[in-house]
């Protein structure tokens, strides 16, 4: 499907036209991409590399245009690891997408066009570029309720175990912050290929900040949950002594009670209190004496 539409913002049925035009192709076929190579000067490799499957994103100066690819989150909201991708070829008076089945970032923007200040080249791939690094900001503050859920989760529930979901996140926020570098640095790469003083210039040099900033929450966030899940190990480890502390409280108060068992159960006959009426009544009294002694002072030391 090719669509157009002026950078003044009217919709048009596109038939070649090469200025003053925002052309965007999706899912394009063999024929399609034969009519905007009749009508734009593409260059091959740039072709090939929106075409491919799975492109990394990057940045070229070619002779014939400016060329950026970019990857993104489909759905940043969710969030979840499947991405989007749209190619941009700039020329001086005109703008050519490419993308398998458009992005949010192509959505948003084919609908500012004429307004708002964007009706240059320059203005449309800005914010087509502004707006995918707005999707992850959103996916980062999407990861950071969830981590926010799972610290509570730590806390509340020391019995459950949180690493599954730890790592499942920091397998995201990895490559979440894999795709915001790639993007920053293809357009630093995009900025290096023009006037570093012309407006497009300091235009993506914003957007390469918001790439940085975006990159630079990712990273905290991945920090967090390394330290969140350093935290739920140590109270994993700290809830053991407590119960290796009580089970070694419990052992102590037993063992002058087996002492004393054993020795009024050895089998001699000349023992003093095994024919006192009363030796029985003293051995549990003993037993009972002692343990709670015993129980008694570690409860005031705090070791029960």
């Amino acid at each position: 499907m090719i669509r157009a539409k002026t950078l003044g913002g009217a919709d048009l049925t596109w038939n070649g036209e090469t200025e003053g035009v925002w052309v965007d192709a999706q899912g394009v076929t063999g024929e399609e991409l034969a009519r905007l190579r009749l009508a734009f000067p593409l260059n091959r490799l740039a072709v090939e590399d929106a075409l491919e499957q799975g492109h990394w994103s990057r940045a070229e100066g070619y002779p014939e245009h400016a060329f950026i690819t970019v990857r993104s989150f489909t759905r940043p909201e969710e969030p979840d690891e499947f991405t989007e991708r749209v190619s941009i070829f700039a020329f001086p008076q005109a703008v050519l997408t490419i993308s398998s089945a458009g992005t949010r970032a192509l959505g948003s923007v084919w609908n500012l066009v004429g307004r708002e200040s964007v009706n240059t080249p320059g203005e449309v791939v800005y914010e087509l570029l502004d707006q995918t690094a707005d999707t992850f900001f959103v996916l980062a503050d999407r990861l950071e309720e969830r981590v926010d859920a799972l610290e509570e989760e730590v806390f509340q529930n020391q019995r459950h175990n949180p690493i599954p979901k730890v790592f499942d996140l920091k397998h995201l926020l990895a490559q979440a912050r894999r795709l915001s570098a790639d993007a920053r640095e293809a357009t630093l790469l995009l900025t290096r290929y023009g006037d570093p003083t012309s407006a497009d210039a300091v235009r993506y040099r914003d957007v390469q900040d918001s790439f940085s900033r975006a990159s630079g929450r990712l990273d905290g966030l991945r920090d967090y949950l390394t330290s969140l899940l350093d935290l739920h190990l140590n109270l994993q480890s700290q809830r053991m002594n407590e119960v290796m502390r009580t089970l070694t409280a419990v052992s102590v108060i037993f063992l002058p009670l087996t002492f004393l068992a054993g020795v009024w159960g050895m089998n001699f006959h000349f023992i003093p209190e095994l024919s006192w009426r009363y030796g029985y009544a003293l051995a549990w009294g003993s037993f009972l004496l002692i343990g709670g002694l015993l129980a008694y002072s570690f409860k005031r030391r705090g070791w029960w």
